[in-house]
């Protein structure tokens, strides 16, 4: 007797075993189908249901002659089920079975990546609270800009992977789809109702409208979905990497005890984890391109796709499954520090905050031009100066004195005026 099914970790999901027991699950579907229609009777399911087996190396060595692995299959089964296996199959074609039973493979990955995501959400909300008010420099063009926290940093990467959640979920609907249509998907061997009743008990929907196969649009979009969520975890790690960067050191991958970063340099803490992480979404960004080359098959369909999907559907699953249960153990271990974020904001004596200054003096009067030359001027003495200071620079600039005060100008460089907008923004996220 066939086991339950069950939900197994991921390379459970994607092993020869595995993979036979969906399509015996098909199989005894479409039987179990027939006989509610009255089309082979119902003491013969129950037969079939009852000795159905296979074994894996048994199979390989039917294929090993045949060359047909539904068939080396088919012939596997009926060795262990006898008479009534001549009921098994009936009016389908190889494609209803590999299919069918590779949407059960695809949805059934998905809910594992879907709960690996949820955890993701729980430790990026987790820090993104605990630094709401962590207050560091934003950069552009990786270039000093202004103020923001490390908390509306994460706040952004929260937003992305909500995203990326409400575009799984809607995968699921897509990718949850069989097909019992027999040869050229036209019916003409089997009831439309046999693929409707088979369907729902596995708990998919019939394709509205196959060929011999699901047509490849719906596992193209599966595998560049998981290419974007890989894209967002690439964009987190790559955010990591420069932020870990000797020179910054605003934030590092945790450091376990006797961990080494280089077999030549003692004093090496390399990110690592990102770095593999960053690796790993160039590979489901390749095997996105192989599943779109998948969707042009020829006719009503050829076999061109079996051999790219044997290799890019575990792969993009396993691979996303394991960057996400890596990426949420980095961002849950992080190390922060809050001290060096503060360092680096304020070097050059504040000159981040010349947007504060250069409004300042317009609220003041000053014509835009004029006040944008002063500020920058001051500002690009202070730059890449060991000792530059902003700060004092514009203070002693008469230009700034007679338009603001000392009062005046210190509420300028409060970074607080940056950030008195983010809770709009937390709101949104429900942090």
């Amino acid at each position: 007797m066939i086991e339950r099914y069950t939900l197994p970790e991921m390379g459970n999901l994607w092993t020869d075993n595995y993979k036979l027991k969906t399509w015996l699950q098909v199989e005894i579907a479409a039987c179990e189908a027939q006989a509610q229609l009255g089309y082979i009777p119902a003491a013969a399911v129950e037969e079939i249901k009852a000795k159905a087996n296979f074994d894996p190396k048994r199979v390989l060595e039917i294929e090993a002659e045949v060359r047909h692995d539904v068939i080396a299959f088919l012939t596997n089964v009926n060795e262990y089920v006898g008479e009534a296996g001549r009921y098994i199959h009936l009016g389908l074609t190889s494609s209803d079975v590999l299919d069918t039973a590779l949407a059960l493979q695809l949805v059934a990955s998905l809910d594992l990546i879907l709960r690996r995501l949820e955890d993701l959400v729980q430790a990026i909300r987790y820090q993104a609270q605990k630094h709401r008010s962590t207050v560091m420099i934003g950069r552009s063009h990786g270039i000093h800009a202004e103020p923001i926290t490390f908390g509306f940093k994460l706040a952004g990467w929260l937003a992305e992977v909500l995203r990326n959640r409400d575009r799984l979920v809607r995968l699921h609907t897509e990718i949850a789809v069989g097909k019992i249509s027999g040869a050229v998907g036209t019916y003409a061997n089997i009831d439309p109702q046999v693929e409707a009743i088979a369907c729902q008990k596995l708990g998919l929907q019939p394709d509205t409208a196959s060929t011999q196969v699901i047509s490849r649009d719906r596992h193209a979009e599966f595998v560049q979905t998981l290419a974007l969520l890989g894209a967002s975890i690439e964009r987190f790690a790559v955010e990591i990497r420069n932020l870990q960067r000797t020179d910054v050191l605003e934030v590092e991958e945790f450091f376990s005890k006797g961990q080494k970063g280089s077999s030549a340099m003692p004093h090496k803490r390399n990110p690592i984890r990102s770095e593999r992480l960053t690796g790993m979404a160039r590979i489901l960004r390749s095997h996105a391109i192989a599943a779109l080359e998948n969707v042009a098959l020829w006719h009503e369909r050829d076999i061109s796709h079996s051999s790219v999907e044997r290799v890019i559907l575990p792969d993009v699953c396993i691979l996303t499954h394991f960057m996400l249960d890596d990426v949420t153990d980095l961002v849950k271990h992080l190390l922060v520090y809050p001290e060096n974020m503060a360092r680096n904001m304020n070097c050059y004596g504040g000159v981040v905050f010349s947007q504060s200054v250069l409004l300042a003096l317009v609220e003041k009067g000053m014509n835009r031009e004029d006040a944008y030359a002063v500020v920058q001027s001051c500002a690009h003495q202070a730059w890449n100066q060991p000792s530059g200071d902003f700060r004092q620079i514009i203070s002693q600039d008469n230009r700034v004195t007679r338009h603001l005060s000392a009062t005046e100008l210190d509420a300028c460089f409060d970074p607080q005026r940056h950030l008195r907008h983010l809770d709009e923004i937390y709101q949104r996220l429900s942090i």
